[in-house]
C-alpha cells in the first residue's frame, strides 16, 4: 500500500522546523503542532511495517487510504498556516489578518480532529501488526519463483535470433579468464528464455566443461545458490557452511570451464560474489563465463559486468509479434493459419496494445486461441483490453511486472504511479515531469542537493530499473531528458493507481474525472465545470486544447498544489478570467503557464500565491511586463522566464532569496532611477545553481560589480545570452566579470565563448561548471544547458 510517505516526511520536517524556529503560527498551535509531530513519527514507523500487510484484509487498505487522506488535510491546514506567516511578515491586510480570532478558532479545532482521528488510526494499524498473518504461512519461495523466473527448459524464440547470435560471439571467441555478460531489461521482455537459448545450444555446450543454472530471484540466499550450484556438480551436496561451500565449488571447478547462468538476480552480496569469481579464475588458459539476467542495471555495475557485455533486448518489431502471436492464438484453426482478414485485423489492433512485450503476447494468444472461431469474442477482448490485463489470463504478466513495482522504496512508487495518468506512448519532458514532483512534495532536497537534483535522480533510477524508458538524454553525464513507459507498464500503474484511489480509468485505460482523483489529467473530452467536484485534486495537468474558460465558475480546488499548461495550447481564452482563478488557488506550489496564449502581463494579484515555489513562464512569448508584486513571492525556488520579450524585470528581485534555478534574467541599467532589476541584485541569491541571463544594449554593469558572481558559490550553470549586443560591446561587458576568464570553443560547427571559473575561486563542492555564452543564435538556452 502506498502511503504518502514523501508527504509524511516533509510535513513532518515543516512542523518541526516551524517548532524550532518559533514562527507565528507555531506559538498560535505549539501544543497541537508538538502532537503531531510525535503521531508523524509514530505513524511513519508503524508504515514501515504495514508496506507487507498488502495481503491483509481490506480493512487495512482503507485504514491505510484514509490516513493518506488525513495527512493531505494536515497538510492543508500548515500550508494556510505558513501563507498566513508570510503575509504577517510584511504586513499585508488581508483576510487572514482580519479574521484572525476566527481563524484561530478554526484551524485550532481542526488540529485536533486531525490528531484524534491519526491517533484511532494508529491504533488500529498497531492491532493489525499484532495480528498473525494468515496469508502468509509457509515459504513463499516458490510462488515468487513461479513469476520470477522459468525452469531451465528450451523455449520457442522469435525476433531474438540476432540477440543469440551477439551473446554467442562474446562467449566464444572470448579471452578472459572469466567472462562477465549481462542481459538487463522489463520484466517479460525475454531475457530468461535468451539465457535458456544459450545454455541449450549446442554449440555452447561444447564449450564448456560444466554447465549450471540457478534460478535467483528476490527470495534467494547466497547459501542456496551456492547449493543449487553445488547440487548441478555434484549428487549429493554433504556441506551446509558458506566457507565450506565455497571450498567445495573451488575444487570442483579447479581447472575446468564452466558457464553459469544466474537468473533473474535482484542484488548481490558483493563479499561473496568476489569470493566466487576468484573460484572461477584458477582454470588458467580457459573461459569461464556467468551470465546475469536482472531488471535492474547498478546489480551488472556491482557485479563488474562491463558496460561492452551489456545486453538490453528490444521489444519485438510487429513482424515477429505477428509471428509469436499467431502460433499460439491459431493453434486450433486449419492448417494452424489466421483463418480471414478480420481476425488479423482485430488481432493487429490487440498487438498493438502488448506493445512487442513477448509475454504479454504470449498470454492473450493463449486467451484467444480458445475463441479463435469468434470474431465477435475477439473484438470484445479488442476493446476490453485494459480490464483484462487485471485478471486471470494477464495475471503472469502483471505479476512479473508487480515484482518490479514491489522492489522500490516507497518514495519511488509514487514517482512512477504519477506516469498513469500521462496517455499510451506519450514523450514526457522530465523537467516538467520533476517540477510535478517537487511541487507535491514527492521528493525533497538532500544535503547538497535540491529537490529537483533529486528528481532526476529518482527518474534515473527509474530508467535503471528498466521500469521507464529513457528517450533523449543529456550528453556529458547521461540526465534523462524525455521519457517514456512501455504500456503494459502502465497498465500496471493505472491498476495500483487506482487502488491507491489517486485517480480511476475506464475500461480503455483513459483516466476519468471523479471526486475522489487526487491527480488529472485533463483532456479535450472532459469538461471544466466538472471540475467543481473535485476539491480533493492535488495535481491537475491540462493536456489539450480546451477552447471554454477556466475561470472561477470552475471553483476554488482549494488543496491544488500543481498546475501545468505545458502540455497543450490555450487559445481564444480569456487570460483575464484565467488569471483571476489562478490566482485564487492560494495553496498552489507549481504553476506552469507554458502553453498559455496572449498572456502580455503578470496581474498583480500573483502576490495572492504565497505558497508558489515554482513559476515557470518560458515559452510565453507574448509576455512583456512582470508586475513588481512577483517579487512577494518569497517561497520560490524556480524562475523561468526564458523566451519572454521581457522589457525588464522588476526591483526587488534580491527579495527571492531561495531561487535555484533563474532563467530569463535581463540586465538593466545600473541606475537607481531605473524600475529595472539591476545585475548587482543577483548578489543576494546565494543559493542560485543555475542562472541564465541575457546581456542587451541597454544593460550597464558597473565597476563595483564585477565581484557579484562570486558570491553565488553554489553555481553550477551560467548561460549569458548576448545575441541583441553587437560583438565589440559583448566583450566589454563579459570582460567587467572579472575574475572569470573567456575560451574559445566549438558546439554544433558554431564558435561560441565559454567562460569558466579560476580554479583559485571555486568554493564548495562543485561537480560541474558550466558557463555559456551566446553570441547571436549561435547556441540556444537548451543547447547550453547539454552541455
Amino acid at each position: 500500500m502506498v502511503v504518502a510517505e514523501a508527504m509524511i516526511q516533509q510535513l513532518t520536517q515543516q512542523v518541526f522546523t516551524a517548532l524550532q524556529e518559533q514562527a507565528r503560527f507555531a506559538l498560535d498551535f505549539q501544543s497541537q503542532f508538538e502532537m503531531m509531530k510525535t503521531k508523524l513519527d509514530l505513524t511513519k514507523a508503524l508504515l514501515a511495517d504495514t508496506e507487507n500487510l498488502k495481503s491483509k484484509k481490506k480493512a487495512v487498505k482503507t485504514i491505510l487510504i484514509n490516513l493518506r487522506d488525513l495527512i493531505y488535510e494536515a497538510d492543508n491546514i500548515l500550508t494556510d498556516c505558513l501563507v498566513r506567516d508570510e503575509y504577517q511578515k510584511d504586513g499585508s491586510c488581508t483576510s487572514f489578518t482580519l479574521q484572525k480570532p476566527i481563524f484561530l478558532y478554526q484551524t485550532g479545532k481542526k488540529l485536533k480532529d486531525i490528531n484524534a482521528k491519526m491517533e484511532t488510526m494508529e491504533r488500529s494499524l498497531a492491532l493489525y501488526l499484532k495480528a498473525p498473518d494468515e496469508s502468509n504461512h509457509g515459504d513463499n519461495t516458490n510462488q515468487v519463483m513461479k513469476y520470477a523466473s522459468q525452469d531451465c527448459v528450451p523455449s520457442e524464440i522469435i525476433g531474438l535470433e540476432r540477440d543469440l547470435e551477439k551473446l554467442k560471439g562474446w562467449m566464444l571467441y572470448a579471452k578472459d579468464v572469466l567472462l562477465r555478460v549481462g542481459i538487463v531489461g522489463m520484466g517479460g521482455l525475454g531475457k530468461t528464455t535468451i539465457a535458456q537459448k544459450i545454455f541449450n545450444d549446442i554449440e555452447v555446450a561444447g564449450h564448456y566443461d560444466k554447465m549450471i543454472w540457478v534460478s535467483v530471484s528476490q527470495a534467494s540466499s547466497d547459501l542456496r545458490i551456492m547449493r543449487s550450484m553445488l547440487e548441478q556438480l555434484e549428487l549429493h551436496c554433504s556441506v551446509s557452511d558458506e566457507a565450506q561451500m565455497l571450498h567445495k565449488l573451488n575444487q570442483l571447478l579447479r581447472d575446468k570451464t564452466c558457464l553459469i547462468v544466474l537468473d533473474d538476480v535482484w542484488e548481490i552480496n558483493q563479499e561473496w560474489w568476489n569470493q566466487l569469481c576468484s573460484a572461477l579464475q584458477n582454470a588458467v588458459g580457459k573461459s569461464n563465463c556467468i551470465i546475469i539476467t536482472t531488471r535492474k542495471e547498478d546489480v551488472l555495475v556491482s557485479m563488474d559486468v562491463d558496460k561492452s557485455q551489456v545486453h538490453q533486448p528490444k521489444t519485438l518489431k510487429e513482424d515477429d509479434s505477428w509471428l509469436l502471436f499467431s502460433k499460439s492464438a491459431f493453434s486450433r484453426c486449419k492448417d494452424r493459419k489466421c483463418p480471414d482478414a478480420q481476425f488479423e485485423r482485430v488481432g493487429k489492433e490487440i498487438l498493438e496494445k502488448c506493445g512487442g512485450l513477448p509475454l504479454a503476447i504470449k498470454a492473450i494468444a493463449a486467451l484467444l486461441a480458445s475463441r479463435s472461431h469468434s470474431i465477435v469474442q475477439w473484438i470484445e477482448v479488442n476493446d476490453n483490453f485494459h480490464e483484462l490485463t487485471s485478471g486471470g489470463n494477464f495475471s503472469s504478466v502483471m505479476a512479473s511486472l508487480q515484482l518490479s513495482y514491489d522492489e522500490l522504496p516507497s518514495l519511488l512508487k509514487q514517482c512512477l504511479l504519477c506516469f498513469s495518468i500521462y496517455p499510451e506512448d506519450s514523450e514526457i519532458q522530465a523537467e516538467q515531469l520533476i517540477n510535478w514532483w517537487v511541487g507535491e512534495g514527492l521528493v525533497q532536497g538532500k544535503g547538497w542537493k535540491t529537490a529537483k537534483e533529486v528528481g532526476f535522480d529518482y527518474l534515473s533510477e527509474l530508467v535503471t530499473r528498466c521500469l521507464v524508458e529513457a528517450v533523449h538524454r543529456r550528453g556529458y553525464d547521461g540526465r534523462v531528458y524525455c521519457c517514456k513507459m512501455h504500456d503494459m507498464v502502465r497498465e500496471l500503474t493505472t491498476k495500483i493507481a487506482e487502488e491507491e484511489s489517486f485517480g480511476e480509468f475506464d475500461v480503455k485505460g483513459k483516466q476519468e474525472m471523479t471526486a475522489n482523483s487526487r491527480w488529472l489529467g485533463f483532456t479535450s473530452e472532459m469538461n471544466p465545470k466538472s471540475l467543481r467536484k473535485s476539491s480533493k485534486l492535488r495535481a491537475l495537468l491540462i493536456m489539450s486544447t480546451y477552447k471554454a474558460g477556466f475561470d472561477r465558475n470552475i471553483g476554488s480546488l482549494s488543496s491544488l498544489r500543481v498546475l501545468d499548461f505545458s502540455l497543450t495550447k490555450l487559445e481564444n481564452i480569456s487570460v483575464e478570467e484565467l488569471m483571476d482563478w489562478i490566482c485564487s488557488l492560494k495553496r498552489l506550489a507549481y504553476l506552469n503557464l507554458n502553453g498559455v496564449v496572449g498572456l502580455k502581463e503578470l496581474p498583480p494579484s500573483i502576490r495572492k500565491l504565497r505558497n508558489l515555489q515554482l513559476l515557470i513562464l518560458g515559452g510565453c512569448n507574448d509576455l512583456v511586463k512582470l508586475h513588481p508584486a512577483i517579487t512577494n513571492l518569497t517561497k520560490l525556488i524556480v524562475l523561468d522566464l526564458g523566451s519572454c520579450r521581457l522589457q525588464h524585470l522588476p526591483r526587488g528581485i534580491e527579495r527571492l532569496s531561495y531561487l535555484q534555478e533563474l532563467s530569463g534574467f535581463k540586465v538593466g541599467a545600473s541606475s537607481r532611477s531605473s524600475p529595472s532589476c539591476r545585475f548587482s541584485d543577483l548578489q543576494q541569491l546565494v543559493h542560485l545553481r543555475v542562472l541564465r541571463m541575457s546581456v542587451g544594449k541597454e544593460s550597464e554593469i558597473a565597476e563595483n560589480d564585477r565581484y557579484v558572481l562570486l558570491n553565488l558559490n553554489k553555481l553550477k550553470v551560467l548561460a549569458i545570452d548576448a545575441e541583441d549586443c553587437e560583438d565589440n560591446s559583448i566583450s566589454k561587458k563579459l570582460d567587467s566579470l572579472s575574475p572569470l576568464q573567456l575560451s574559445r570553443s566549438c558546439i554544433s560547427g558554431v564558435i561560441a565563448k565559454i567562460l569558466c571559473l579560476r580554479g583559485s575561486i571555486l568554493k564548495g563542492s562543485l561537480a560541474c561548471n558550466t558557463f555559456v555564452l551566446k553570441m547571436g543564435i549561435s547556441l540556444t538556452s537548451k543547447q547550453a544547458l547539454n552541455m
